[in-house]
């Protein structure tokens, strides 16, 4: 395994790869580095990430793969922001599931990120493809976007 490149200077240049997910108007900004298997959401571990409810959202990418065999030697660092709890959770376990496929396209085998890619999707394609829905913008004559006031013929 290579750790570390020459740059453009002669100094040594980590191997990284940043990727991201998003939900609604979620996103989270994945960075990925050879490390010692660290996953911090916004400088916190992955295990504190509220709510506790959707956390196991968070590590299906990790317990579908297999934390010893793929995520021993690689650190994530995310940002999330925008949205709400449940999209921002939705938008880091999309980060961290392109985050290794990137990676190991990068810096791997081709087959290895294939194997990752098959395995993710077949699980939950959202792991790997964007929701494109959006909320639509309130118009006027109605509570929302589509809704109309009741009418009343007196």
């Amino acid at each position: 395994k290579r750790v570390a490149e020459e740059g453009w200077g002669g100094e040594m240049v980590k191997n990284s790869v940043q990727t991201f997910g998003r939900k609604k108007t979620a996103v989270a900004v994945a960075h990925v580095t050879p490390g010692k298997g660290m996953i911090k959401v916004n400088g916190k571990p992955l295990e504190l990430l509220e709510p506790e409810g959707l956390r196991i959202k968070v590590f299906e990418p990790i317990l579908l793969l297999g934390k010893e065999r793929y995520f021993s030697d690689l650190d994530f660092r995310i940002r999330v922001n925008g949205g709400g709890q449940t999209s921002q959770v939705y938008a880091v376990r999309q980060a961290i599931a392109k985050g290794i496929v990137a990676y190991y396209q990068k810096f791997m085998d081709e087959v290895t990120k294939n194997e990752l890619k098959d395995t993710l999707i077949a699980y939950d394609k959202q792991l790997l493809v964007a929701d494109p829905r959006r909320m639509e913008p309130k118009k006027f004559g109605g509570r929302g976007a589509r809704s109309r006031y009741q009418k009343s013929y007196r």
